[in-house]
């Protein structure tokens, strides 16, 4: 199964300049085929340089990124070739919007990968349908679209390329809680039918516990914690230490506990904190 694999990844802006400046340094990790992988941060923590070398759009200063156990970076075919197997959605996706219809934005990416006819068709219907894009749009203009819109749409042209790996940086900012909800259902339920490796970058901690089964925690253009949902957010201070929060779940049920309630250690999502809750109720029911 294709991996990514990140070998001593370092990457300096400007080098030799005034302004010269380490965004990442000495980064080395692994993330298994369909793992689904939350990288969360403050800003200015390295985590958008990072992403942007998983498919070659930045070069590294020193070490290498591997995909499928080739060097992404080794020649111009390579560096070509994992953008299509590594695809990345930037954050506000939308205004790389730029085709006249709907169905030709969708189309772009995987008929420049020699799709076309009923083959093309039958892509850019199945990767609308994965993401919620009704097929009565196909021939609107994606300008005309609402903002939940554009962002499926967005989406939907680089899932239209079957990547190996999806990689999306904030995909809900601006969004209104629904639209949040509905887009990341999306993406968990493509990850699900297609096996794909998801790496999603968030600033919003009750979205990476309900969706991750990793956390890769940035800090300074370093690699601070790395571990499950509940291995990292059973740190709260350390978060705090780095201006991240824990889930709102994670906080209330700490509070609980300094009142006396009796709650499990492992909570960090609303449903869990809900369960426990319910638990002991039914105890004291009993």
């Amino acid at each position: 199964m294709p991996e990514l694999r990140v070998e001593a990844l370092t990457h300096v802006y400007s080098a030799g300049t005034p302004f010269e400046k380490t965004a990442i340094e000495n980064i080395s990790l692994t993330i298994p085929q369909g793992q689904m992988v939350g990288v969360l941060g403050h800003t200015g923590s390295g985590k958008s340089t990072f992403i942007q070398h998983l498919n070659a759009l930045l070069r590294p200063s020193s070490g290498a990124v591997y995909y499928d156990g080739k060097d992404v970076n080794a020649t111009k075919h390579s560096r070509r070739e994992v953008k299509a197997q590594v695809g990345l959605v930037f954050q506000y996706p939308e205004y790389q919007l730029f085709e006249e219809t709907v169905f030709r934005d969708i189309a772009f990416g995987p008929k420049n990968q020699g799709l076309d006819g009923s083959a093309l068709e039958a892509r850019v219907r199945e990767a609308a349908a994965f993401v919620g894009v009704d097929e009565t749009l196909f021939e609107r203009s994606p300008l005309e679209l609402s903002g939940g819109q554009k962002r499926r749409v967005a989406i939907a042209g680089v899932i239209a390329m079957r990547p190996g790996v999806l990689v999306l940086d904030e995909p809900t900012a601006g969004l209104d809680p629904a639209g949040c909800r509905q887009i990341l259902d999306n993406i968990q339920s493509y990850r699900e039918k297609t096996g794909s490796t998801v790496i999603l970058v968030s600033h919003n901690m009750d979205d990476a516990a309900r969706m991750c089964e990793r956390l890769i925690v940035f800090d300074h253009g370093h690699i601070a914690m790395d571990g499950t949902p509940e291995e990292v957010f059973a740190r709260p201070e350390e978060m705090s230490a780095i201006s991240l929060s824990v889930p709102h779940a994670a906080a209330l049920a700490m509070a609980l506990r300094r009142k006396g309630v009796p709650l499990p250690g492992a909570i960090y999502t609303h449903e869990q904190l809900l369960d426990a809750l319910l638990r002991i109720e039914g105890v004291g029911a009993c």
